[in-house]
């Protein structure tokens, strides 16, 4: 059995144009968590992330505070069954 779960990701804030992708995208990699993240019409960014549950509420945790240039407002989650993500990309 394994412990990967999947958080679906939803930050709110000055999050757009701040490198909170890339950062989120290399921060990510570092703690072996799989996904994605992508900029949402509405000013949001958005993120998935799979993989053990210690590193997933990492990356959640880390959301809260994101970029040195980002200030966020919000954070909402809702935890998935994981569907398999391998490696961290940033889509477009």
């Amino acid at each position: 059995m394994t412990d990967r779960v999947r958080a679906h990701v939803f930050v709110s804030g000055k999050v757009q144009g701040v490198y909170y992708r890339a950062t989120t995208r290399d921060t990510a990699r570092e703690k072996g968590v799989d996904g994605w993240v992508r900029n949402v019409e509405d000013g949001r960014v958005e993120a998935v992330f799979e993989g053990p549950e210690s590193a997933v509420s990492v990356m959640v945790e880390w959301c809260h505070e994101g970029s040195p240039a980002a200030n966020v407002s919000g954070v909402d989650v809702e935890y998935e069954e994981p569907q398999g993500e391998s490696g961290f990309e940033v889509r477009w």
